[in-house]
């Protein structure tokens, strides 16, 4: 059995309520939420991979808006006691997953300024979320595989939300397409 997760029950309106093989998990927005909820889970039950969907923003001008499997995650609003960005005192700077993708910048609020994007993308990420690294760092603990696909939503700039529904709606349709040609359900 897999463990399908995401951040919002939006990013999953594309996807039947029960998905062949798959346990279903919202954790809501966050690290926080995504460390709390996605840790339950794995204590209560065994998993062969936990399967993360969800949307991102792209910080990268070259990046499509498509589906896009993570490589590693980063955070973007942490700082050493040496004041280096992107790095935390007692966590992984970077958590890397078993793939060749996009690497992801993780923190606590919704990007959507040029100034924000111009702080994160000399980190070293094409993409900014709020939950990745909270979900490979809570999966690597347990020793659960995980694989995450993330569709571009916004470019992370000025007018990032102008029309969510809409577009979590687009990118749900996107993330159960690509569930449907990897995993055949």
């Amino acid at each position: 059995m897999r463990l399908l997760v995401a951040a919002l029950e939006s990013e999953l309106v594309a996807f039947p309520p029960q998905l062949e093989g798959f346990d279903r998990l919202v954790t809501g927005p966050g690290k926080l939420q995504a460390t709390y909820a996605l840790t339950r889970a794995l204590d209560a039950r065994e998993y062969e991979e936990v399967v993360v969907v969800g949307t991102a923003g792209a910080i990268d001008p070259l990046l499509d808006v498509a589906v896009y499997e993570i490589d590693a995650a980063i955070q973007h609003d942490v700082t050493d006691i040496d004041g280096i960005v992107g790095h935390h005192v007692s966590l992984p700077h970077r958590v890397e997953l078993d793939s060749d993708g996009v690497t992801i910048a993780t923190g606590d609020h919704f990007v959507d300024d040029a100034e924000a994007v111009a702080v994160i993308r000399p980190l070293g990420a094409g993409l900014v979320d709020m939950e990745t690294y909270a979900y490979a760092w809570v999966a690597q603990q347990f020793g659960v595989p995980i694989r995450v696909l993330k569709a571009v939503s916004d470019r992370a700039q000025d007018g990032a939300i102008t029309d969510w529904n809409a577009t979590v709606a687009a990118c749900s349709g996107l993330l159960r397409e690509r569930i449907r040609a990897d995993y055949g359900v």
